[in-house]
């Protein structure tokens, strides 16, 4: 799946199968499922996961906390827009299976 189609799939009634659970939580940010998406990220041991997982305390206002995920995905907190940093999260995970 390229991102195009992930991208599609927004409008169906759920995240595509096979997707893991960083992809899963970023298609459920994109529906205004905040408090899902985290739910799925916290549940993600791994760097995918407390990438996605700072993404949404970014969104959220919460630099604090977010900064402390990056730091646990081993990225600098991202200075491009949210939408911006969205895609290049689902992007990324897409190439490397999501």
């Amino acid at each position: 799946m390229d991102l195009e189609s992930f991208k599609a799939s927004l409008s169906d009634d759920g995240p595509p199968d096979g997707v893991g659970r960083p992809l899963q939580a970023l298609w459920w940010d994109a529906q205004g499922d905040w408090d899902g998406a985290h739910r799925l990220a916290q549940a993600e041991p791994g760097r995918s996961g407390a990438w996605v997982h700072a993404y949404l305390h970014r969104e959220e206002g919460d630099r604090g906390n977010a900064q402390y995920w990056y730091s646990r995905a081993g990225r600098k907190m991202s200075q491009s827009s949210l939408a911006a940093e969205w895609e290049e999260i689902a992007a990324a995970l897409l190439g490397n299976g999501g």
